[in-house]
């Protein structure tokens, strides 16, 4: 199992914040893209770094061109000497049209075409086959020698995509190399009864494997050492929960526990500006619906038992005096010896 962590805030802060995950240990690096450029964040992290993998979670697709996030990942990963994967992310139709001031088409069939565009381009800098790809949203048929990068000595950048939804999930399977569930509104039931099942169905349409992809564990997860802590932390999760449950998109998780009421008051809430008062009108009862608890010290069977289908997951423990560094090694080391089959229970090819 691969560990991950998150770096974010100004992107002058990328480089020793990197360097100190890879000194901690972490397997990957990963980087939002909220009120940062996720794309600038990771080649600045690049230049502090040897070892560790650099993803960003999420780059938002639609407001750029493939072109250009191809070329920006392309230099992204000959700077890293062929570390880097780019986390595509399609962001929700309010936020494509009225913050970004771009366009909105049925999201799945897009972003397919999207990956597809970028690997064509790759392929073309990479092998000099000739630009061919038309699609119905993008097309790429000319690439002069002047805009031609060439090839790099590094293997073509990793494409990981994020979802919600079984429309994207199935595109997953069918393009994605890393499946990276929305961890900001996700349960392990969602996972097993609708992502898993979809993004079967994209690899038997692509001819694929469970082995071809990466799954990063997913579903809300509270980690304790005292039991007393659990309520504590599930009160402080209703922040992330109201936010994401305030948007229609991710309704689907919260219908599938009987949740729709609370993802309309949310919603409403929001239309309303009343952001402070979402956060009060989330139940705990709703978070404990969603989550699952487990000891820390318990980490590493809990995975094996109930992330079987991963190969990575994000962690953070505590590390600022030698005792919480010492503890935080050893059970980063049981957790990365743990390996799991990657083929979800019931959903084996």
């Amino acid at each position: 199992m691969r560990l991950t962590t998150g770096i974010g805030g100004w992107p002058s802060d990328a480089p020793r914040a990197a360097r100190r995950a890879e000194q901690l240990g972490y397997d990957i690096v990963t980087c939002g893209e909220l009120a940062h450029d996720s794309m600038l964040t990771m080649a600045l992290a690049a230049t502090a770094t040897e070892r560790v993998e650099l993803q960003t979670s999420v780059t938002i697709a639609f407001p750029r061109s493939p072109m250009v996030l191809a070329m920006e990942a392309w230099d992204i990963q000959q700077l890293s000497s062929g570390r880097f994967s780019i986390g595509l992310g399609t962001q929700v139709k309010g936020h494509n049209e009225r913050r970004f001031g771009g366009t909105w088409s049925a999201p799945a069939p897009r972003i397919r075409e999207y990956i597809d565009m970028m690997r064509a381009i790759w392929e073309s800098w990479q092998h000099r086959t000739k630009p061919a790809f038309v699609g119905n949203e993008y097309r790429y048929t000319l690439m002069s020698p002047n805009f031609d990068p060439g090839p790099i000595e590094h293997p073509l950048p990793k494409i990981g995509l994020a979802m919600v939804g079984a429309g994207m999930a199935r595109v997953g399977g069918e393009r994605a190399d890393v499946i990276m569930p929305h961890g900001g509104i996700m349960s392990d039931r969602y996972m097993r009864e609708v992502l898993l099942p979809a993004v079967r169905k994209g690899l038997v349409a692509s001819g694929r494997t469970w082995s071809d992809l990466e799954i990063a564990a997913s579903g809300y997860l509270v980690l304790y050492d005292d039991e007393k802590e659990i309520e504590e932390k599930m009160l402080a999760m209703r922040q992330t929960l109201s936010f994401y449950g305030s948007t229609r998109t991710y309704h689907s998780v919260l219908e599938l526990h009987g949740l729709e009421e609370l993802g309309q008051k949310l919603h409403s809430l929001s239309l309303q500006g009343r952001w402070d008062e979402m956060r009060e009108a989330v139940p705990i009862e709703a978070v404990a619906e969603l989550t699952q608890v487990c000891r820390y010290d318990d980490l590493p069977g809990f995975l094996e038992a109930h992330r079987e289908y991963a190969s990575r997951m994000t962690l953070a423990l505590p590390a600022r005096t030698d005792a919480e560094r010492e503890r935080a090694a050893d059970l980063m080391g049981r957790i990365q010896a743990v390996t799991t089959p990657r083929a979800p229970v019931g959903l084996e090819l």
